[in-house]
C-alpha cells in the first residue's frame, strides 16, 4: 500500500489522495464487515432471538455514540485544518482534548444506561424471547465502553492528519480480538464462561480496549503521524468549546438517525416479531458492506477537505467532495449490484439457521436495500465536504429531514390500522396499514428515504459552494491558525 507524503493532500491527484488516504479505511472497515458477519453467524446458532437481541441494541448502540460525535468529528476536522496550516502543536492539543472528551462522556454513558438496560430494551417492545438477551448484551457492552470511546477518537485523530495506515492497524487489532474472543465467550470453550449474547458484547468491548492500549502506546512515542508529549496535557476549556461547536451537530445528526431507528425497530418488533427482527438485522448487517467503501471515502474525504481549506485551497476542497461522490456512488451500484443477484446466498451465509419466515424476509430486505446503495454513497461524500467545512450543522439538518420527515412517516404508515407502538414512553400513531406486507413497507421507507435525501443534498451543496461556502470555509480555517 501506497504511502501519503504530508503534501498530498493539498497537492497533486485528488482522485489519487482520495484513494490512497481511503484504502486503510475501506480495508478495516471490511474487517468491520467480517466481524459483524462473525457475531450473527455464532449468534444465529442459539436462534432468531439471538440475532434479534443483537439488532434491537444496533440503534441503541448508535445512541451511545451521539455524544461521542462531539469528541470523534470535532478531532478530526480540527487535526485536519491545522495539519494542512501546518499547525503541529494546534493538531497534538486537539487529539488530546478530544481522548479527555470521549473519556468522560463514555464515563457518563456507561453510568447512566448500564443499570437500566432491561427497562430500556422492554420500552423498546422486546418480547420475553428477545429482552433478557438484548438487556445482557447492553449491559455487558457498557462495562468497557469509555474506552471504546477513546479508541474511536484516537482513530480519527490519526485519519485527520492523513494517517489513516495507523488507524487502520489500530481497527485491525480491535477486530482481531473480537473474531477470537466471539465463540470462545458465547459457547465456553476451553476455560472462558459460557455467556451467550453476552459473550459476543465482551468480545466486542474487549477488542477496542486492547486497540485503545495500543494507540495510546504510539500517541506517547513517536509512531504514526502525531506523538504527543507531557507539554501537550493541558487543559484548555475553549478548545473543548471549539470542538463541541465544531463536533455537537454531527452528534444531533446521529440522534436523528437513531432515534428514528429505535422506532422503526418497535414498529419492525410489533408488525414482524422475531422473524421480522432477525430479517431487519441481517439486512442492517450485510448492508454495512455498503457503508466500506462510503464511510472509507467519508473519513477521507473530510480530511482532504479540512487540510485543503487549512491549507486555503477552497476550489481544491469542492472538486475533492465532487469527486469523492462519484468514487463513492459507483463503488456502492456494484456492491448493490451483487447484493440484488445473490440475496439468498447472502442471507444463508450469514446467518443460515434462521426461521423460513426470517429467511424470507431477509432476501426482501436486501433486495430493496440495494436500490439506494448508490445513493448512500454519494450522501456519505456530500456530507464529508460539509463537516469538512465544519458546516456539520447542515448536515444535521439534512439527516433530520431523511428520518423524521420521511423515513419515520412511511414506516409509521406500514402499521395494521387500529395498532400503535410506542418506543421509550414515546407514543407513535396507529398507521393505516399501507401496503400488502407492513414489513416490505418498511423496508421501501428506508430505501426511499436515502435516494431521496441523497438528491435533495446534491442540489443543496451545488447551490452553496457556488455561493461561497468553501471560501468562507477557509477564511474561518486560516483565521484560526
Amino acid at each position: 500500500m501506497t504511502d501519503l507524503d504530508p503534501g498530498d493532500l493539498t497537492e497533486g491527484s485528488i482522485p489519487r489522495a482520495l484513494v490512497l488516504l481511503a484504502a486503510p479505511l475501506v480495508a478495516q472497515n471490511l474487517v468491520q464487515v467480517a466481524n459483524s458477519a462473525a457475531d450473527v453467524f455464532w449468534l444465529g446458532r442459539l436462534g432468531d432471538g439471538a440475532v434479534g437481541a443483537v439488532g434491537l441494541n444496533q440503534p441503541v448502540m448508535g445512541l451511545l455514540y451521539v455524544p461521542l460525535m462531539a469528541a470523534m468529528v470535532g478531532t478530526q476536522v480540527l487535526v485536519s485544518q491545522r495539519v494542512g496550516g501546518d499547525d503541529d502543536a494546534g493538531a497534538r492539543k486537539a487529539v488530546f482534548h478530544g481522548a479527555c472528551l470521549a473519556l468522560v462522556a463514555g464515563l457518563a454513558l456507561t453510568l447512566l444506561i448500564a443499570p437500566n438496560a432491561g427497562p430500556i430494551v422492554r420500552l423498546l417492545g422486546a418480547g420475553p424471547d428477545v429482552a433478557p438477551q438484548a438487556a445482557a448484551y447492553l449491559s455487558t457492552y457498557l462495562l468497557l465502553f469509555p474506552f471504546v470511546s477513546v479508541s474511536d477518537t484516537v482513530e480519527m485523530g490519526f485519519v485527520g492528519a492523513g494517517d489513516s495506515k495507523t488507524a487502520m492497524y489500530l481497527n485491525f487489532l480491535a477486530i482481531a480480538g473480537n473474531l477470537v474472543l466471539d465463540p470462545l465467550l458465547i459457547f465456553g470453550v476451553w476455560v472462558f464462561p459460557e455467556l451467550g449474547v453476552a459473550g459476543a458484547a465482551l468480545a466486542t468491548v474487549l477488542g477496542y480496549t486492547m486497540s485503545m492500549v495500543l494507540g495510546l502506546y504510539w500517541l506517547a512515542g513517536d509512531h504514526g503521524s502525531i506523538s504527543l508529549s507531557l507539554s501537550d496535557f493541558g487543559v484548555d476549556l475553549d478548545e473543548f468549546r471549539e470542538m463541541v461547536d465544531i463536533g455537537l451537530p454531527a452528534g444531533g445528526q446521529r440522534l436523528a438517525a437513531q432515534s428514528v431507528r429505535l422506532v422503526v425497530v418497535a414498529i419492525v418488533t410489533v408488525v414482524g416479531g422475531a422473524a421480522g427482527l432477525a430479517a431487519y438485522t441481517v439486512g442492517a448487517r450485510i448492508a454495512t458492506i455498503a457503508f466500506v467503501p462510503a464511510t472509507g471515502l467519508q473519513q477521507a474525504g473530510q480530511s482532504v477537505v479540512g487540510q485543503n481549506l487549512g491549507a486555503d485551497r477552497p476550489d481544491r476542497a469542492r472538486r475533492a467532495t465532487w469527486i469523492g461522490v462519484a468514487l463513492a456512488a459507483g463503488a456502492l451500484a456494484v456492491v448493490g449490484a451483487v447484493q440484488f443477484l445473490v440475496p439468498e446466498f447472502l442471507a444463508a451465509v450469514f446467518v443460515p439457521d434462521l426461521s423460513a419466515r426470517g429467511a424470507e424476509l431477509s432476501v426482501r430486505y436486501l433486495e430493496i436495500l440495494a436500490y439506494g446503495y448508490p445513493a448512500i454513497g454519494a450522501t456519505y461524500m456530500l456530507l464529508a465536504g460539509l463537516n469538512g467545512a465544519r458546516r456539520t450543522k447542515t448536515s444535521l439538518i439534512v439527516d433530520l429531514v431523511k428520518y423524521w420527515g420521511i423515513r419515520l412517516p412511511v414506516a409509521v404508515l406500514a402499521l395494521p390500522a387500529g395498532v400503535a407502538i410506542g418506543a421509550f414512553g414515546v407514543s407513535v400513531a396507529p398507521g393505516i396499514g399501507l401496503g400488502s406486507d407492513p414489513m416490505v413497507t418498511v423496508f421501501w421507507a428506508v430505501t426511499g428515504s436515502n435516494v431521496v435525501a441523497a438528491l435533495g443534498l446534491a442540489a443543496y451543496f451545488r447551490y452553496a459552494t457556488s455561493d461561497g461556502l468553501m471560501r468562507r470555509a477557509a477564511d474561518t480555517a486560516t483565521a484560526a491558525d
